[in-house]
């Protein structure tokens, strides 16, 4: 990653992916009402994430390749809680 967007874009992706493991962590041990909430906190860091890492593919700070990794991976983990909340929600 270039220099001029470690500092500042790369800063708030790693704030953003770090926010939504603690939150993360936080809904392992919360009642099932709480954990509805929190899954949807988590969804909508993953948005952001997703956005963000948008933006740094198209300024060229990331190449495509990890790019098109990384947001796999993310598609990936906003199904599995997607389908996470739909279930608790069901229940």
């Amino acid at each position: 990653m270039p220099r001029a967007t470690r500092y500042t874009l790369g800063a708030k992706i790693d704030n953003l992916f770090t926010h939504a493991i603690s939150i993360a962590l936080t809904a392992k041990y919360t009642r099932q009402v709480e954990k509805i909430t929190k899954l949807k906190q988590i969804s909508e860091y993953l948005d952001y994430l997703k956005y963000f890492l948008t933006i740094l593919w198209e300024i060229k700070g990331i190449d495509n390749k990890k790019f098109a990794e990384l947001a796999s991976k993310l598609d990936f983990i906003g199904k599995m809680i997607g389908g996470l909340i739909r279930y608790l929600e069901q229940k």
